[in-house]
């Protein structure tokens, strides 16, 4: 009964995740065209470490929560899911949001074979059926070897692995660690490391502007005026929110499950 009511669960915090992550894609999609992607990522993480920290840990329990005996581990995952972001991220600035979140779709697929691989989980005949569906589904939208194929289509392809090996090692974690202390180590990676992208690219000396993507990694920060506050705070409330679900989701239920 407790891992029916855990499988509902999760299930239901995935379809929430899921909902906050396409209203974060939307907006970082409308960003994109003003910002450089490590400013965007460093403001939304700024704004969902200042809700997690001032509001929702100290009303659930306390800082307590964020303690871990597996640091490494947050790290290994928060690096996987930086990957999956600056990936998707960067194909989305070259490709409409249709097309890329439809071969992103891959990365329920790479997830049910990795639970097996790494997880040791039962997947029956009906979801392989589904795995090598999509994966035929992909190759269809992501064209390879035509001539309307582009290699921006490999990037939200990458992005599903990235995301795929970021919920395996939420799997691992979330037998001693709880859903807060995972979204904390994760906006503190993302803190870190778009910082560090800052201190390199901020200033513009190294802009590239040969591609969409390039430009959206590589160009200088600009200066936020007021009108578009709105915008970042969204994407750092549904970031925090997303990433609560998700990693509730995937601590409770199956990965091949949840995904």
């Amino acid at each position: 009964m407790d891992m029916q009511r855990n499988n509902r669960i999760g299930i239901a915090s995935a379809l929430g995740a899921s909902l906050f992550f396409t209203i974060n894609d939307t907006v970082i999609k409308f960003l994109s065209g003003a910002y450089a992607l490590h400013q965007v990522v460093l403001i939304r993480s700024l704004v969902a470490m200042g809700i997690l920290l001032a509001i929702v840990v100290p009303l659930t329990g306390g800082y307590r929560q964020l303690r871990t005996g597996r640091l490494h581990l947050h790290l290994l995952r928060g690096g996987f899911v930086v990957f999956a972001n600056l990936t998707f991220f960067l194909g989305l600035a070259a490709l409409p949001l249709a097309e890329t979140t439809a071969i992103f779709f891959v990365a329920p697929l790479v997830l049910t074979v990795f639970s097996v691989v790494f997880l040791g989980e039962y997947v029956g005949p009906h979801r392989w059926g589904a795995v090598v569906l999509g994966m035929i589904g992909v190759l269809v939208i992501v064209r390879p070897g035509s001539d309307s194929f582009q290699l921006a289509a490999l990037l939200p392809l990458a992005a599903a692995f990235g995301y795929a090996a970021l919920h395996i090692m939420t799997r691992r974690i979330g037998t001693t660690d709880g859903a807060m202390a995972m979204v904390f180590y994760i906006q503190l990676v993302f803190i870190v490391v778009s910082t560090g992208f800052g201190l390199v690219f901020g200033q513009g000396a190294l802009a590239q502007d040969t591609s969409t993507s390039l430009d959206f990694l590589t160009r200088p920060w600009g200066h936020v005026p007021v009108a578009d506050l709105p915008f970042f705070l969204i994407i750092g409330a549904v970031s925090f929110s997303g990433g609560f679900l998700v990693s509730l989701a995937y601590k409770l239920c199956e990965a091949g499950l949840a995904a």
